[in-house]
C-alpha cells in the first residue's frame, strides 16, 4: 500500500471550534480558530483531527458547497502558520450523540445501497484530490465512528465499503496514510461482531484508532483501559493510533482529569501506541441550546481548554506528554521484546456456530483483568492470538478463566511446553448455563489431572474468599505463603475444577485441602493449571486491585526464567521499559491516590524512587526525571 511514512509522531486533538461546534463551517471564525490552535501549538499539538461535516460539505447531492472549501482552504493555512497539521474525516456522519444526514440522504442504506456508497466514494475522492497535495495534511480517516452511524453489517459488507471508500482517496491522488475512524470496535477487540472485523480491514489501511471511553468499577481497569485496547489492536501488523480519548468535566474534577490524561497516555505509550488525539480541543457552552449539546449537555465539556480557552490541567499533561514524545523520537522508540503471552482464544474474535456474546464478554473481561495482573507484577506481556496459531517465542503463556481453546489450539499448548515454555491456564464454567463447563480436552495429557465434574452441574464455592496455601514453593513464592481471591460473578462462574491428580505435582491446595494449583512437567516445560477462574473473579469485583493474581503471575515468571530488567515490590507502581534508539528508557506510574516511595529494582541494584499520587515518572537510563505533577 502506498502511504507517506510519519516523521513525527501525531500529538493532538480532536477539533471543532467552539464558535460553532459542529456547524463551525457554516459559522466560520477565523480569528477564533487561530486563536484556538495557537492555544494547542504552544501546548506542543502538532495535530488535529477535523471533520468535513457531511450536511455542510455536501448539501445538495453531487455538490460541494464552495464557501465551505473556501473556509476548509483557510483551516489549512491556519495550521501551516502554526507548523500543524490536520486529519480530515469524510463521512460525519455521528457526532457527539447524534446522527447528522445530508438533506438528500433519503433513508438509504450507507453500505449496501450503490447509489449511496458511490456518493460517499465522490465525496472523498473531491475532497482529496482538491488537497492532497498539501503538506498540511497528515492523514485521511474515512469516517467517524461509522458503526454508531451506519449501524452494524456483516465484515463482507464492511470490508467491501471500506476498500471503495480507501480507494477513492487513492484514486484522487492523496498518498498520505488512510484509516476509517470506526473506533476499533470489531469482534476481535470487543468480543462484539459488527462486521468492523480488523483481522479484515487491517490490510486496507495503514494505521489502526481504537476510540477508548471505559466506564469501570475499579480504578487501575480505568486507567488502562486504552492500553489494553491498544494492545489488543496492535496485532494485525499496522500502528496504532489512540485516535479518541478524554473525558467530560461534568463527569470528572480537573484534577482528577489531569490525572486520568497522564495514566492513559503513558500507559498506551508502553501498550504500543504511536500517535494520540485527544477529544476534544474546547468547551461549547453557548451551544448549549442546540443539539447534539441541548439533550446530552456532558458533550458540551470534553474539551481540553474551557468555553473562553483557557486551558484545563489535562492540556498541561498533553503538553508534557508531548515533550517526552519529540525526545523519543530523535532516536526512534521501541518495545523491547515480551516473553510473557496472553493467550487470546479464537472464540473471542469469531462468532463460531451456536456461540454466544456472553461468552465472548467474559473472556475478553478476564483477559483484561490478566493484562493488570501482569502489569501489576511488572511483566512485559503481549497478546498471543489462537487464531495465528500462537507465536512461539514466549516463555511464559497465560490462558486465564477460559471457558474454550481450538482442539488445534490446545495442541498448540502442549507442543510450546514440550518445547521449554511454561503454560498456565485457570479453569472458568462460564457464566452462564449454555453448555455449562469447560469446552476443553485432554486435561489428563496436558495438566495430569482427571476431573470430576458432573453433567449439568457445577460444583460452588463455598466461601466468599478463596485461600490458596502453596505446599510447593514455585517462583518466588515459597512453601506455605498464601494468595486469596475474592469470589465473585454469576452462579456458574462462582464454582471450583474438581480434579483427581493422577501425573502432576500438586503446588497449592484451597482451604478445604483441595488441588488449587498443579504442575506437570511436559518435555522440556511444564503446564500448570489453576483449579478456579482467579481472573474472572476480579474483573466481576469493583474495586478489586491490586490482588494476589498478579503475585500467581510474578511467581509463574520466575519460575519460566523470565527476565524483569527493572520491577517494583509495590503492585500500586506498574514499571516497564522502552527502547529509544540502544538507550532504556523507565516509565514507572503510581496509579494510587497516595504518595509513594518505592525501591526500583535493575541489573545494577536498587535506587529509591519517589511518586506522587497518579504520578508518572520517566528515567532515561540512570537519569531521573518525574514528569508527574504534584
Amino acid at each position: 500500500m502506498s502511504a507517506q511514512r510519519r516523521e513525527r509522531p501525531w500529538i493532538g486533538v480532536n477539533f471543532w471550534s467552539r464558535g460553532g461546534g459542529p456547524r463551525m463551517w457554516s459559522r466560520y471564525d477565523a480569528a477564533l480558530v487561530r486563536e484556538e490552535l495557537a492555544v494547542l501549538a504552544r501546548h506542543g499539538c502538532n495535530v488535529t483531527r477535523s471533520f468535513c461535516y457531511w450536511p455542510d460539505f455536501v448539501p445538495r447531492r453531487g455538490e460541494l458547497d464552495a464557501v465551505v472549501l473556501e473556509r476548509f482552504a483557510d483551516f489549512l493555512e491556519a495550521h501551516r502558520a502554526l507548523g500543524m497539521q490536520t486529519i480530515p474525516t469524510f463521512i460525519v456522519g455521528h457526532m457527539s450523540g447524534e446522527n447528522w444526514d445530508p438533506s438528500w440522504r433519503g433513508g438509504r442504506d450507507l453500505y449496501r445501497d450503490v447509489t449511496l456508497v458511490a456518493d460517499q466514494a465522490w465525496f472523498a475522492a473531491e475532497v482529496a484530490a482538491r488537497f492532497g497535495q498539501s503538506d498540511v495534511i497528515a492523514g485521511w480517516l474515512i469516517s467517524n465512528e461509522m458503526p454508531l452511524y451506519g449501524g452494524p453489517g456483516t465484515s463482507e459488507e464492511i470490508t467491501a465499503w471500506a476498500r471503495i471508500m480507501v480507494q477513492a482517496v487513492r484514486s484522487a491522488g492523496a498518498l498520505q496514510p488512510v484509516s476509517l475512524g470506526d473506533g476499533a470496535w470489531g469482534i476481535e477487540i470487543s468480543g462484539r461482531d459488527n462486521g468492523y472485523s480488523l483481522r479484515a480491514l487491517a490490510p486496507i489501511v495503514d494505521f489502526v484508532g481504537p476510540h477508548v471511553y471505559p466506564m469501570e468499577s475499579d480504578p487501575l481497569r480505568e486507567f488502562l483501559a486504552s492500553a489494553f485496547s491498544c494492545e489488543l489492536s496492535g496485532s494485525f501488523d499496522r500502528p496504532v493510533v489512540l485516535e479518541e480519548f478524554g473525558l467530560s468535566s461534568d463527569f470528572c474534577a480537573d484534577d482528577h482529569g489531569a490525572a486520568y490524561y497522564r495514566q492513559v497516555l503513558h500507559s498506551s505509550l508502553v501498550a504500543g501506541a504511536t500517535g494520540w488525539i485527544a477529544w476534544n480541543n474546547c468547551d461549547f457552552d453557548d451551544l448549549f441550546d442546540e443539539d447534539p449539546y441541548r439533550h446530552h449537555p456532558f458533550e458540551l465539556h470534553f474539551g481540553l481548554t474551557d468555553a473562553r480557552g483557557a486551558p484545563k490541567p489535562a492540556l498541561g499533561e498533553l503538553a508534557a506528554f508531548s515533550r517526552l514524545v519529540a525526545r523519543l523520537a530523535e532516536t526512534g522508540w521501541s518495545r523491547p521484546p515480551a516473553d510473557v503471552a496472553l493467550v487470546v482464544p479464537e472464540h473471542l474474535e469469531r462468532a463460531f456456530p451456536f456461540s454466544s456474546d456472553p461468552a465472548r464478554t467474559d473472556q475478553r473481561a478476564n483477559l483484561f483483568q490478566a493484562f493488570l495482573a501482569c502489569r501489576e507484577a511488572d511483566l512485559n506481556v503481549a497478546v498471543a492470538r489462537e487464531y495465528d496459531g500462537l507465536r512461539g517465542d514466549a516463555r511464559l503463556y497465560l490462558a486465564p478463566s477460559i471457558k474454550a481453546l481450538t482442539g488445534p489450539g490446545l495442541r498448540r499448548l502442549g507442543s510450546l511446553a514440550t518445547q521449554g515454555a511454561v503454560v498456565y491456564l485457570s479453569y472458568f464454567a462460564g457464566s452462564t448455563n449454555e453448555q455449562r463447563g469447560p469446552w476443553l480436552t485432554w486435561l489428563h495429557e496436558l495438566f495430569g489431572v482427571q476431573h470430576r465434574l458432573r453433567y449439568g452441574l457445577v460444583d460452588p464455592i463455598e466461601d466468599d474468599e478463596v485461600t490458596f496455601e502453596l505446599v510447593e514453593p514455585l517462583g518466588d513464592l515459597s512453601a506455605g505463603e498464601r494468595l486469596s481471591f475474592r469470589v465473585a460473578g454469576s452462579p456458574s462462574a462462582r464454582s471450583h475444577l474438581p480434579v483427581e491428580v493422577t501425573d502432576a505435582r500438586v503446588i497449592a491446595r484451597d482451604g478445604h485441602g483441595r488441588p488449587a494449583l498443579v504442575s506437570k512437567a511436559i518435555g522440556d516445560g511444564s503446564t500448570l493449571l489453576c483449579t478456579y477462574p482467579i481472573e474472572h473473579f476480579a474483573a466481576m469485583t469493583p474495586g478489586a486491585n491490586p490482588e494476589d493474581t498478579w503475585r500467581l503471575y510474578s511467581a509463574l515468571a520466575e519460575f519460566a526464567g523470565v527476565a524483569r530488567p527493572v520491577r517494583v515490590a509495590d503492585p500500586r507502581v506498574l514499571v516497564s521499559q522502552i527502547l529509544a534508539g540502544e538507550q532504556e528508557v523507565t516509565i514507572a506510574a503510581n496509579w494510587s491516590p497516595d504518595p509513594l516511595e518505592v525501591d526500583l529494582l535493575g541489573p545494577t541494584g536498587a535506587s529509591r524512587l519517589r511518586l506522587d499520587r497518579y504520578g508518572v515518572a520517566v528515567r532515561w537510563g540512570e537519569d531521573a526525571a518525574s514528569v508527574a505533577a504534584p
